[in-house]
């Protein structure tokens, strides 16, 4: 199961593209609110979650995802169910953690990236990268480095969403996906 984090003024291209690639690649996808009710992005769009972050159980093959946003990442950093839920995903070698645009930048803030760690973020946030050690790959539009994949910004949505796919469906189910939307074609 992939579980998508939606703070108050979450980037919905980061959210929702991912989304839909991984569902056209048969991996279930569950939109978690921080709670009960609609959640608006940072441009408007009003989402209605299928859970809490208070009822996510992270099991072994899980993935969470965290879009960017200020606003979006603002709303989880300061939600203890949320960081907790983070946190946990962080600790566990059997479960992806996902994060994009400014997102990463709480996993540095927050002690979960570990020195060495490639990741990229949204550019002019990757000091935030760098002084928890992190390893700032700004040149790519996402980084997988052991069981955490991060990505650039909005632009890189396609991209970080196919390589979600790619590592929980395998590369032909990516390069499907990839092929019937026409992307890079």
């Amino acid at each position: 199961m992939v579980y998508i984090l939606l703070g108050t003024g979450f980037e919905q291209a980061e959210a929702l593209v991912p989304a839909g690639l991984l569902r056209r690649g048969g991996i279930p996808v569950t939109l978690v609110g921080l709670q009960p009710g609609p959640v608006t992005s940072s441009h408007g769009v009003t989402v209605i979650p299928d859970t809490t972050a208070d009822h996510v159980c992270l099991s072994a093959g899980d993935m969470l995802l965290l879009p960017g946003g200020l606003g979006g990442v603002d709303a989880l950093e300061h939600h203890s169910a949320a960081m907790d839920l983070i946190a946990s995903a962080s600790r566990n070698p059997d479960v992806w953690l996902c994060a994009i645009c400014a997102a990463p930048t709480l996993l540095a803030r927050a002690g979960l990236l570990a020195p060495g760690t490639r990741a990229v973020c949204y550019p002019g946030m990757e000091k935030d990268l760098e002084n928890a050690g992190a390893v700032a790959c700004m040149e790519q539009p996402f980084v997988v480095d052991g069981r955490l994949i991060t990505g650039r910004a909005a632009g890189s949505s396609f991209d970080f969403g196919l390589a979600l796919l790619e590592v929980l469906a395998g590369p032909e189910t990516a390069a499907q996906v990839r092929a019937s939307i026409h992307f890079g074609v």
